[in-house]
């Protein structure tokens, strides 16, 4: 697409003065709805005999139990291993399923690098489309209506808010997950890390810097 990411925008404007930290990307509203016709649909399917409760069960242990430390492990590996590195920025899925990771079936999944002139920032602005087989379950301001919105419309105040000040010549990227692809931030290796190695890097790795609103820890901090 010369140049920029597929499903991405380029935005550069002021934070407003004044806006509570965090305040904007919080959202309260609970969608009943979708929780009784979740409900509805899994008593009919078990009375049908379609699925059991105990299946069920397991397939929600299993999800509980994805963390971010996948993508963490997929990242430190990136840092040391240029030739992975490449691999992932090419071909996110088959250089994840390489470490062992089985993330299909399912959508395709992206890598996006950032590094000190560019930083990505991934949002879902139609629902909540995650790489969940890889980092998890998405926090809930994640999925909320003030970040999928504003992150598009205001991507360095929403990155302020999370503690993240970038250098005004630093361009911003918004990519956008959907139900086809789905992204994960190769996030910019500190300073200070030379000789560590990938155990050690991926400590420094969180979900937020997987998703692009913050960086990796400063190994000094």
């Amino acid at each position: 697409m010369s140049g920029r990411d597929a499903h991405a925008h380029d935005h550069d404007h002021p934070h407003p003065a004044g806006r509570d930290p965090h305040a904007a990307v919080e959202d309260a509203e609970t969608p009943r709805r979708f929780v009784l016709l979740e409900q509805a649909i899994r008593a009919l399917l078990i009375e049908k005999g379609v699925l059991t409760a105990e299946a069920i069960r397991r397939q929600m242990e299993s999800t509980d139990a994805r963390t971010p430390a996948r993508g963490a492990q997929v990242a430190a590996r990136a840092w040391v291993d240029p030739d992975f590195k490449a691999w992932l920025l090419g071909d996110a899925k088959a250089a994840v399923e390489s470490m062992g990771f089985d993330i299909s079936p399912g959508p395709g999944l992206a890598a996006v690098e950032n590094t000190e002139t560019r930083h990505h920032l991934v949002v879902c602005t139609l629902c909540s489309c995650y790489p969940r087989k890889l980092l998890g379950i998405p926090p809930a301001w994640y999925k909320s209506r003030a970040y999928r919105s504003r992150a598009v419309i205001d991507p360095r105040g929403v990155l302020e808010e999370f503690g993240t000040d970038l250098p005004a010549a630093t361009e911003i990227r918004v990519v956008d997950s959907t139900a086809d692809l789905r992204y994960m931030v190769l996030p910019r290796r500190p300073r200070g890390t030379a000789g560590w190695n990938e155990a050690q890097l991926a400590t420094l790795i969180t979900r937020d810097a997987l998703i692009g609103v913050a960086l990796a820890r400063d190994p000094a901090a």
